[in-house]
């Protein structure tokens, strides 16, 4: 019989103790006493881990331990690792693990103060295999199932087995990769059950997820797990547990997704999930019929928000906080593409912080240059540094975002996960000058690359108090006309409209019920995908635009805007856009005052939908197929230009041009 050794050196007394234990394992291991390179040896302990324990044993706080293969717990025996144990993995891939098998134990007593280390020397990605458990709870592979491995046997009738407790472990540079189908997770749950106690569990920089369960009925609590490179949170074979408090966080592009449940719906339970991403991907990933419920969700940063892999119904998940998830395409395209995105209108305000995971060794932090979450109080920017716009950054009810002359913000192109909104009761202040404005665009300016500026107030519209917004799920509208939402001066604004589904998209800048009380002047919108602006309801009021080449309507409005627009010029030098004005539902009555609108391609120029009309001062039109476009037959006397009915016939190149020779400012920055 072989047997496995524990080797403890005490370099000091150059005295050696060996523990042997009766079992398989290696007849001589390696021994590796870390800090020899470097010639800091005085004074050290160090145990060398491999084989299978067959009987209790308890590690010792004051040694490093060397693993350097395969290390497993048997059936009916526990493995106690004492609270500042730690444990140092050989870049051995998949020959390197720990391995509770079905009916071992293993008891990790760390603490806040003193965690649990379990890591490789660099803690690169892959390079070792993780913390594997074994149980005997239910799981849809059946009993006595293979995992993918080690070839351990899992799974069983006892959902409230016991594998032991883990509590306070930090565990980094998992994930080695067995084929192209399978790697080693950080720690992988096999039908668990509910016995076992895990609670305080760090998985960094892993190579595939960061834990996964399959089957099973064991629960979780306070999960810190980063830059983990498949998925943060996987789960198959019907694993019903639940999930208390994670904080997942992604900064290194290509990951897979934060979670990823496949197969049967065992309908698990998640509760207060934070996660944040500087990198764009996909948050929520479910395959075939798999499911959950979930509740205190906040994700910020992710391109797509719900990732229905197989076309499963959105039904088997439920958003106990009431998000409705909203299709990025209709249903044919999706199933002609095969991607079934969704979009959800979950708070980005933190439901779980960072700090509370203080006991975790690790170097992450996010630039303070970089944009994205919530704005919860009162924040100024600061003109000298160059600003990354992430993910959706949104000014909350009671805050104020300042930013100041020459603030340049470079929006990632990420789509409609990317945009800047100012809630209800929220306000911005942007300070640009005709010197100084401020910029926000995305690195290359092209249409759609970004979902752009959208804004929320409670003045009134058709749509009613609270209504909710086509992007974002925002909710508008009030009863105040008079709402401050704040101040708009010398803005410069590129390369927005980012496709929501085949029906919406954002625009350039969106006024959702914004009051007369918000100051909004000199702004200029180039190359949107949608409209340059459009507002939804309100009374709010804009001077001095500038929109160019803005594919869908140069100025959209609808719902009863009643505001006024005073000196506008508008340019069209691209084939197939839509209009200058698009004009839709009830009819506010709205004022134009001063509009120029150029086209070297055709198109229409006008166009009013429903009853929708206006009154127009100072027209001057210049290269339109069709001026006045009443799309629904309208009466052309809502329309009044120049103190008459609008024709069909009239030409509207009487009027003054707009001169925008010393408006300099309108492409600054670009």
């Amino acid at each position: 019989m072989k047997k496995s050794i524990f080797r403890i050196f005490n370099i000091v007394a150059f005295s050696l103790v060996t523990l042997t234990l009766t079992n398989c394992g290696s007849d001589e291991p390696l021994v590796i006493v870390p800090g020899a390179e470097s010639g800091v040896i005085e004074n050290l302990k160090v145990g060398i881990m491999d084989g299978n324990l067959e009987e209790d044993y308890t590690l010792d706080a004051g040694m490093s331990y060397n693993l350097n293969a395969s290390f497993t717990i048997d059936s009916g025996a526990k493995l106690t690792i004492p609270a500042g144990t730690r444990i140092q993995a050989v870049n051995g891939g998949t020959s390197v693990f720990i391995a509770v098998l079905q009916g071992g134990k293993i008891d990790i007593q760390g603490t806040i103060s003193s965690p649990v280390i379990m890591s490789s020397a660099s803690g690169n990605p892959g390079d070792w295999g993780g913390l594997t458990i074994c149980g005997n709870a239910t799981t849809t592979a059946g009993v006595g199932a293979e995992a993918e491995v080690g070839g351990f046997i899992y799974g069983g009738s006892d959902d409230t087995d016991n594998s032991g407790s883990i509590n306070y472990l930090v565990i980094k540079g998992t994930g080695a990769q067995i084929s192209l189908d399978s790697q080693y997770n950080g720690v992988s749950f096999y039908a668990v059950g509910s016995g076992t106690s895990v609670s305080n569990v760090a998985v960094i920089n892993g190579s595939d997820d960061g834990v996964e369960f399959f089957g099973g009925t064991v629960s979780v609590s306070n999960l810190y797990l980063e830059n983990n490179e498949d998925d943060a949170i996987d789960w198959t074979e019907g694993w019903n547990g639940t999930v208390n408090t994670a904080y997942i966080s992604h900064t290194n592009a290509g990951f897979s997704t934060v979670f990823e449940g496949d197969k049967d719906n065992g309908n698990p339970k998640f509760n207060n999930i934070t996660a944040i991403s500087t990198v764009g991907g996909t948050a929520l990933q479910f395959k075939k019929e798999s499911g959950g419920t979930i509740t205190g969700l906040s994700l910020s940063g992710y391109d797509v928000d719900l990732d229905m892999k197989d076309g499963g119904a959105t039904s088997n998940i439920v958003f106990s906080d009431g998000y409705a998830p909203v299709a990025l395409a209709t249903e044919d395209e999706m199933t002609a593409s095969g991607n079934y995105f969704y979009t959800l209108n979950t708070s980005v305000v933190p439901t779980v912080s960072v700090v509370d995971f203080d006991w975790v060794p690790t170097d992450l932090s996010f630039e303070s240059s970089s944009l994205q979450g919530a704005v919860t109080t009162n924040v100024t920017l600061d003109a000298s540094i160059s600003y990354t716009l992430n993910s959706s950054y949104i000014v909350q009810s009671g805050a104020t975002l300042t930013i100041p002359a020459g603030t340049k913000i470079t929006a990632r192109d990420g789509g409609t996960g990317v945009y800047i909104a100012v809630l209800k009761g929220g306000k911005i202040d942007i300070q640009g000058t005709a010197a100084n404005p401020v910029v926000m665009a995305s690195a290359s300016g092209a249409p759609g690359d970004w979902g752009g500026l959208t804004i929320c107030g409670s003045a009134t519209t058709t749509a009613g108090v609270d209504a909710e917004a086509e992007v974002g799920g925002f909710i508008y509208g009030g009863t105040n006309d008079a709402d401050n939402s704040g101040s708009i001066k010398y803005l410069v604004i590129k390369g927005t409209g980012a496709q929501i589904n085949s029906e919406s998209q954002y625009n350039g800048v969106s006024f959702y019920a914004v009051g007369s009380g918000t100051t909004i002047e000199n702004i200029s919108v180039i190359d949107g995908a949608d409209d340059g602006v459009e507002f939804f309801g309100g009374t709010v009021s804009a001077t001095n635009l500038y929109l160019e080449n803005n594919e869908d309507d140069a100025v959209d409005w609808t719902e009863g805007w009643n505001g006024t627009v005073e000196n506008a010029y508008i340019s069209h030098t691209i084939e197939d856009f839509s209009t200058v004005f698009e004009g839709d539902k009830d009819n506010g009555n709205p004022k134009f005052n001063n509009i120029t609108a150029i086209s070297t391609t055709g198109g229409t120029a006008l166009q009013f939908k429903k009853t929708s009309g206006g009154t127009i001062t100072n027209l001057y039109l210049e290269g339109y197929d069709t001026n006045i476009d009443m799309k629904d037959n309208g009466p052309l006397a809502n329309v009044i230009i120049d103190g008459a009915a609008a024709t069909t016939t009239a030409d509207y190149n009487t009027g003054t041009k707009v001169d925008v020779s010393t408006w300099s400012w309108k492409n600054a920055g670009l």
